[in-house]
């Protein structure tokens, strides 16, 4: 892998407190790609699924458990407060897949802006769904991902995938309208697809810093 360190510099200082919103398909290594991103950069890292997953069983009411997006109400009342948290004001934000569900997007970059961190850039890792359904096979046989059953059930990984093709693609479109996604091709190994990454997510700090 590359030595980054140069362009990692200028990404943290073009970023600041903001935030970096990542999306892809089910299987498509955003959670694997954000944390690695919000380590190389020193912030925070924020995935929707975990706190929706979290709060369900502390609440004991589930509303994805057969791989539905959750409510956008519920959404509102269990994630966006994050936002605010006192724990995160002083830190970079790297979301994955934060407002999953079109009507949302608004709310989230709101929500981030208030709290100081707003979405300056917004990754979509494209993969096709053949290649994910191929990583959902050899998920089963390798057995590494986890007590997650909504990655072992293919019913469930199939509502997720298609939950993706309606409810969050005019997300991106959304996105894409207002300047802010960066397109990555995810169809690599973890090491490429970070460079690829830490590329295009260089040239958009450089392009900011000298505007």
């Amino acid at each position: 892998m590359n030595d980054n360190s140069d362009k990692i510099a200028t990404i943290k200082q073009w970023l600041g407190t903001g935030s970096i919103n990542i999306f892809g398909l089910p299987m498509s290594g955003k959670d694997t790609q954000g944390i690695k991103l919000a380590k190389a950069l020193g912030a925070k890292f924020l995935s929707s699924g975990m706190i929706i997953r979290a709060m369900e069983n502390q609440t004991k009411q589930y509303y994805t458990a057969n791989g539905s997006l959750a409510p956008t109400n519920i959404f509102y009342e269990w994630v966006l407060p994050y936002f605010k948290r006192e724990d995160l004001q002083s830190y970079p934000l790297i979301l994955s897949s934060i407002g999953r569900w079109h009507g949302e997007e608004e709310q989230v970059m709101s929500a981030a802006a208030e709290a100081n961190h707003e979405i300056k850039a917004v990754i979509i890792l494209n993969i096709s769904e053949a290649d994910v359904e191929k990583r959902f096979e050899a998920a089963q046989v390798l057995q590494d991902r986890g007590d997650r059953e909504d990655d072992k059930d293919s019913n469930i990984f199939h509502t997720r995938l298609e939950e993706f093709r309606i409810k969050t693609r005019p997300v991106l479109q959304y996105y894409q309208s207002l300047g802010l996604l960066i397109d990555v091709n995810g169809d690599r190994t973890r090491e490429q697809v970070f460079d690829e990454i830490i590329n295009k997510l260089y040239a958009r700090a450089q392009a900011k810093i000298n505007s």
